[in-house]
C-alpha cells in the first residue's frame, strides 16, 4: 500500500465511522420524536438515511478491504450481491435528495396549500417512485453481468471490463443511468433552491424595511444597538444563501467527479489515475456521511431531540419526545420541519 493508498484507508474509514454514527442518530430521532414521524419530509428523510447506513454497511467495507488487498472477497457472487447494492443505493440516494428539495420548495412558496400538496400518500408514491427506477437499473446491470469488482474505484460497481461484449449497449446504459438519477437531480435541487431564495430573500427585504422604519420612529436610539440592526441585517442576507449553497454545493462536490470519470472511462476519452479513480468514490462515500447534517441534524427539532435523549442518558430529565414542540402547535405540523432553516416566520429573520 502506497501513500496515496494509505491516505484513501484512512478516508474511507473515517467516512464509514461517522456515516454509521450520525446516521443512527437520525433514524433514533426519528424513531423517538412523533413530531419528526408526523412529518412528510420524515419519509424522505428515512428513505435516505436507510440508504446512507446500507451503503455503509455492505459497500464501503469492501472497498476498505480493497484498498489493502487488490481484487474482491467472497467470489464473483458476492461481488455482484455488492455491485447491485451500490447501484441500487446510489441512484436511490440521490432521487431521495430531488424529493426532499420539492418538499421544501412547496413548503416555502405555497405554505398554505401544503397539506394539499404534499400529503403522506404522496410521499409513498414518490418513495416508491426512487425504488422502482433504482431497483431498475440495478437489476439490468446485474442481470446483464454488468456489475463486478473494478480496480479503478477498488470497489465491486459497474465495469466495463465486465461489459465489453455489450459495447453500445454498456454506454448507452451507463449515460442513461447517470442522466436519469444525477442529472435530473443537480437540475431539480438548482430549480427548487434557487426558488426558495428567491423567496427568502424577498422576506428578509420586508424584514429590513420594517426594522429601519423602527430605527427611525427611535430617533435617541444608541448607536451601537444601530449597528447591530445593520448587522443582523447582513447576517440575514447571507444566511439563507449559504444553507441553499449547502444543499446544492455538496451534491456537486461529492457526485460531480465520480460521475464525470465515469462518464471518461466509458467513452474512452482517456486514461484515468487509479488514485483518482479511488478519490472519486471516496468522494461519493462522503455524501453518506454529510447528508445526516445537512438534511437532519442542524435542523431545530433534531437538535431538542439529541438533547433530550443526551439529558436521558445521563439522567438530567426525562424524556418526552414532546417537549419543546408545544411553541409551534400554532404553525402547520406538516411544513415547519421542512422549511424551518431556509425561510423565517413572518416577523423573524432567516435562519433564527
Amino acid at each position: 500500500m502506497d501513500a496515496v493508498d494509505f491516505v484513501a484507508f484512512v478516508l474511507v474509514l473515517g467516512i464509514i465511522i461517522v456515516s454509521l454514527l450520525f446516521n443512527v442518530v437520525v433514524l433514533i430521532c426519528f424513531l423517538y420524536n412523533p413530531e419528526i414521524r408526523k412529518q412528510v419530509a420524515g419519509l424522505f428523510t428515512l428513505n435516505l438515511t436507510f440508504c446512507n447506513l446500507l451503503l455503509s454497511v455492505s459497500n464501503m467495507p469492501p472497498t476498505l478491504i480493497g484498498l489493502i488487498i487488490p481484487g474482491h472477497l467472497g467470489g464473483s457472487g458476492f461481488c455482484q450481491i455488492v455491485g447491485f447494492l451500490d447501484t441500487f443505493l446510489t441512484a436511490n440516494s440521490m432521487l431521495s435528495m430531488a424529493a426532499l428539495s420539492i418538499d421544501t420548495w412547496v413548503a416555502v412558496v405555497f405554505p398554505l396549500s401544503y397539506r394539499s400538496r404534499m400529503r403522506r400518500r404522496d410521499a409513498v408514491m414518490a418513495v416508491g417512485y426512487t425504488w422502482t427506477l433504482s431497483l431498475c437499473f440495478s437489476t439490468v446491470a446485474t442481470c446483464r453481468s454488468w456489475v463486478g469488482y473494478h480496480h479503478l474505484y477498488a470497489s465491486c460497481t459497474l465495469c466495463n471490463v465486465r461489459a465489453k461484449g455489450a459495447g453500445t449497449q454498456f454506454v448507452i446504459f451507463t449515460l442513461t443511468f447517470h442522466c436519469l438519477t444525477f442529472l435530473i437531480t443537480l437540475i431539480v435541487l438548482c430549480v427548487t433552491y434557487l426558488k426558495v431564495l428567491k423567496v427568502a430573500r424577498f422576506h428578509c427585504k420586508r424584514i429590513d424595511v420594517i426594522t429601519m422604519q423602527t430605527l427611525v420612529l427611535l430617533v435617541d436610539i444608541h448607536p451601537s444597538v444601530r449597528q447591530k440592526c445593520s448587522d443582523e441585517q447582513k447576517q440575514r442576507r447571507l444566511r439563507a444563501t449559504k444553507k441553499i449553497s449547502t444543499f446544492i454545493g455538496t451534491f456537486v462536490v461529492c457526485f460531480t467527479p465520480y460521475v464525470i470519470t465515469r462518464i471518461v472511462e466509458v467513452l474512452c476519452l482517456g486514461p484515468i489515475s487509479p488514485h483518482w479513480g479511488v478519490l472519486s468514490k471516496c468522494l461519493a462515500y462522503s455524501k453518506a456521511a454529510s447528508d445526516p447534517f445537512v438534511y437532519s441534524l442542524l435542523r431545530h427539532r433534531y437538535r431538542k431531540t439529541c438533547s433530550l435523549l443526551v439529558n436521558q442518558v445521563f439522567k438530567r430529565s426525562p424524556f418526552n419526545p414532546s417537549v419543546g414542540t408545544e411553541k409551534d402547535s400554532g404553525r402547520s405540523n406538516t411544513n415547519s420541519n421542512t422549511a424551518d432553516n431556509i425561510l423565517p416566520p413572518n416577523n423573524k429573520p432567516v435562519g433564527q
